[in-house]
């Protein structure tokens, strides 16, 4: 693997990144099918957001879903009922290879450990691609994908952030983009995962002898990741709190809540530290939880208050005091943003509410003067639309869901080294003053057959 990346390249793809937040879409990277429709390979058709993503797209009504893959055969089942006419497989290799004229884009809802693997092999095949949260599951895997972002141009990408379409997320960005409240201090995200939920295997427990089920293809699944035994405390659903497959609570909720900041400020190009705290280190097996981090971006701006902007990022339902964000009173959502600034503190939910507080009062923020209207949007209808040459507004694309998922990375891995400074240098892709840190944390060994095109490696 080419582990170096040069720093004219990087300061060159970084400036991009900045570039495309205010970008309403994209041309098409290819023609549609001859009735006019955007054919699309929907991989990862159940699971815990397949089966939304790819209805979702469907229900645009220039949307013709013609293949169907996925390593469980029930749920390949399940979505055959719904799309009758679509070709079916369950190793997504093998869609591209003996299918790949018949879709022009694809929707990659699977497991964090493949995502990079299967979105960068759709690229390298002139795919258009809707990709899940986090964009990836390794640090190194997001130069591949500014190195396929630069090969592959016209490719019309978008990150699962669906949120993003509420008008109170959107009118976050203007309030701030607009300095309606000063220089920024520091901002705040936190997410109530892990959560009491199905999601996340608390108890860490493996069962003996466990035995694969006839659906699952175990070898497929685990795609890129070394040969282990199967357990049912992995798959289908609890494979976020594994090292090796998810990213934990941070990474679960972190595109969703962080996603704002780096919409919002242009100058966030790339971390310069990330600290994190937790009660034991991560171990190679098992994420920990709860968690505290802090990443930290060097700034050059009159936008901010000083030479540098933190993000403070926590899990498990931990938040800041309200005078950390200089608020009257505690907040009261799950999944919340909040930046400060110099002449007031922007608090915003996961389902937009947005609050704007001054000198302790409170004013709804989409009662904010100079904002323009937010006309509704389809989140995963913007992205089709632009896949068939048609403007719409886009959140996110990849050139910006690479910032937003390098946060979400730095916080997550850092765990493994509790408490300490991690800095950051995505140009040589190491963490300069930890060695150790740099060997165990930015990169995989990916198992024969499952590695990106070597192309963007």
């Amino acid at each position: 693997m080419n582990t170096t990346l040069s720093r004219r390249h990087f300061l060159s793809t970084s400036a991009a990144a900045g570039l495309a937040l205010t970008a309403l879409g994209m041309p098409p990277a290819r023609a549609a099918s001859p009735n006019g429709k955007l054919r699309v390979l929907s991989i990862g058709v159940i699971g815990t957001i397949g089966a939304s993503d790819r209805r979702q797209v469907a229900s645009h009504p220039d949307v013709e879903i013609t293949g169907l893959c996925d390593v469980d055969s029930n749920y390949l089942a399940q979505a055959s009922a719904e799309h009758p006419n679509a070709f079916t497989c369950r190793d997504y290799r093998e869609a591209f290879s003996k299918y790949g004229d018949q879709f022009d884009a694809v929707i990659v809802s699977v497991p964090d450990h493949s995502h990079a693997p299967i979105l960068l092999t759709a690229m390298a095949h002139d795919k258009h691609v809707y990709g899940q949260k986090p964009l990836v599951h390794q640090l190194e895997e997001l130069v591949m994908v500014e190195h396929a972002i630069t090969a592959k141009p016209d490719l019309v990408t978008q990150l699962g952030n669906q949120r993003m379409a509420n008008p109170g997320r959107r009118a976050a960005i203007e309030i701030l983009r607009q300095g309606q409240l000063g220089k920024a201090i520091e901002a705040y995200a936190w997410t109530g995962a892990p959560g009491n939920n199905d999601y996340f295997n608390y108890a860490k427990v493996l069962r003996e002898n466990p035995v694969i089920p006839a659906n699952l293809d175990w070898d497929l699944w685990l795609g890129p990741c070394a040969s282990m035994p199967y357990h049912d405390a992995i798959a289908p659903a609890k494979w976020r709190s594994w090292w090796d497959f998810g990213t934990n609570g941070l990474g679960d909720w972190g595109c969703h809540v962080l996603d704002v900041i780096f919409f919002s400020y242009d100058e966030l190009l790339t971390a310069y530290s990330v600290n994190t705290t937790c009660a034991e280190a991560a171990s190679e097996r098992f994420h920990v939880n709860p968690c505290k981090s802090t990443i930290t971006y060097q700034v050059r701006s009159d936008k901010f208050t000083g030479g540098t902007f933190p993000i403070h990022f926590y899990d498990s339902d931990q938040k800041p005091t309200p005078s950390q964000l200089r608020i009257p009173e505690e907040t009261k959502g799950s999944n919340m943003t909040v930046v400060v600034c110099e002449g007031g503190t922007l608090t915003l939910e996961a389902d937009g509410r947005l609050k704007i507080w001054r000198e302790g009062k409170m004013t709804e923020g989409l009662r904010m003067p100079g904002l323009p209207q937010f006309p509704k949007l389809n989140h995963w209808h913007a992205w089709v639309d632009n896949c068939l040459g048609r403007k719409a507004e886009l959140r996110a694309p990849f050139k910006d869901a690479v910032r937003i998922t390098e946060a979400v990375l730095l916080a997550t891995k850092a765990t493994r080294f509790p408490g300490q400074e991690l800095l950051w240098d995505k140009s040589q892709l190491a963490f300069t003053n930890n060695p150790e840190a740099s060997r165990t944390l930015v990169r995989r060994t990916y198992r024969d057959g499952f590695a990106p095109p070597a192309r963007f490696c």
